[in-house]
């Protein structure tokens, strides 16, 4: 998470930088000129502007579209199913799959700081937890039907999912 962090802020930095750059190279150099004139680039620097917008548009579309959420399966154990989720930039598994008609209980341990991850909320089991800063906070609730249900932050800016499976008869 913190690569995936720094990358996007070295990224933003250049583009600022750049851009602060250039308007006042191009303001001060054309102080005095009221229409529009054309600016003859290198085709280097064509070249690299091109590549570098269509690695922006690859890696977002690899964001949004192709990254797949990290799944985990929840262990049972004397017919409890329990999964320990990491809160740090979000929530590790952000899926988790659980059999219907039995108790789940998530363990929550938040380490980032940020104020939009102090709370968890399921909002289809009524149900909203504070989450202490390097502590494990405790979920658990009975899902009864099968389905997808979400859980998110207190800002709704991060989200995971919980998948209800009918439980296999043995």
């Amino acid at each position: 998470m913190l690569i995936k962090k720094v990358i996007i802020g070295s990224i933003a930095s250049l583009g600022l930088l750049f851009g602060v750059a250039a308007n006042q190279a191009v303001a001060a150099e054309n102080a005095e000129i009221t229409q529009f004139q054309r600016i003859e680039q290198p085709l280097w620097v064509k070249g690299a502007v091109t590549a570098g917008g269509l690695a922006l548009i690859g890696l977002e579309i690899w964001w949004f579209i192709l990254s797949k959420s990290k799944s985990q399966t929840a262990a049972n154990s004397d017919g409890i199913q329990e999964v320990n989720i990491t809160v740090d930039g979000g929530y590790e598994p952000s899926r988790v799959v659980v059999n219907a008609g039995q108790l789940v209980r998530l363990n929550f341990l938040r380490r980032d700081p940020s104020a939009c991850l102090e709370q968890v909320t399921f909002p289809d089991f009524h149900i909203a937890k504070d989450l202490e800063l390097n502590r494990v906070t405790t979920v658990e609730f009975t899902p009864q039907k099968p389905g997808q249900y979400t859980f998110a932050c207190g800002m709704n800016m991060f989200r995971g999912s919980i998948e209800v499976v009918r439980a296999r008869q043995n």
